[in-house]
């Protein structure tokens, strides 16, 4: 389905979606294809149903999950075949409602304290104190950190949108430490190739081995940070702050 997927790539593109949705989509509707051992354009809502139902009942897939094939689907035969789509016929699943991962202020504490490399410090203390998501704060440039304005510029997040997030007064200390020890020149955290950004895969395994080794028995990701500050949203005084201030 080579000319297929190009064009559905392009059509994903044209509409603005992100290079990871594109991916994903891409895959699904490989794996579909694959399935059946047949292009999409032989295949119906017979096809979609039962596949759909088998990612369900045999490979039980997350309705989340499921949920992004469906969307997938959807997309191929609606945009790029430009098929109609029975919504009736093949509806979404019902996603059941699980509280997040919180973790106290206490073990985000652990974490950060134990977290001895000064790189990997300064990022989970970054993407802590002023709630970013793991690809926002691996994707930060030195121009992105405001100091003056005590403000931090978070380009294309989620939906395509730029935004400004707090910078507070002990993660401004960190990032200087952190500068001055190893001085990158664009990205705020490169990777091994000095010329991109650390993936967001090796961010999370820092949290996790950290996480380790204070003894945290929860599942612990960079999102929990968030779920963290996201409980205070609400207070007037920030406690990733008062935090921070027993670890600078």
């Amino acid at each position: 389905m080579s000319e297929l997927r190009n064009k559905m790539k392009m059509d994903l593109e044209i509409r603005g979606y992100s290079p990871t949705t594109t991916k994903y989509y891409l895959r699904n509707v490989s794996n579909f294809a694959k399935y059946f051992n047949k292009s999409p354009e032989l295949l119906g809502e017979d096809e979609i149903r039962k596949y759909l139902h088998y990612c369900s009942t045999e490979k039980h897939l997350s309705e989340g999950t499921i949920n992004t094939i469906h969307s997938a689907l959807k997309f191929v035969y609606t945009k790029t075949l430009g098929r109609a789509w029975n919504t009736d016929n093949t509806p979404r699943m019902k996603e059941g409602r699980k509280l997040p991962v919180v973790l106290s202020k206490t073990e985000v504490k652990s974490i950060l304290d134990i977290t001895k490399n000064l790189k990997h410090k300064a990022i989970l203390m970054t993407i802590y104190a002023a709630g970013l998501r793991v690809s926002e704060g691996a994707k930060l440039k030195i121009n992105d950190i405001d100091s003056k304005n005590k403000q931090i510029i978070v380009r294309q997040g989620k939906g395509k949108k730029d935004r400004y997030v707090m910078l507070s007064d002990n993660n401004l200390k960190i990032l200087r430490l952190y500068w001055k020890k190893y001085q990158p020149e664009t990205f705020l955290f490169p990777g091994k190739d000095p010329t991109r950004p650390i993936s967001s895969r090796t961010i999370e395994k820092v949290i996790v081995a950290s996480a380790k080794k204070a003894g945290i028995k929860k599942n612990v990701t960079v999102h929990t940070m968030r779920h963290y500050v996201e409980c205070f949203i609400m207070v007037s005084v920030t406690p990733q702050d008062q935090l921070l201030n027993n670890l600078v």
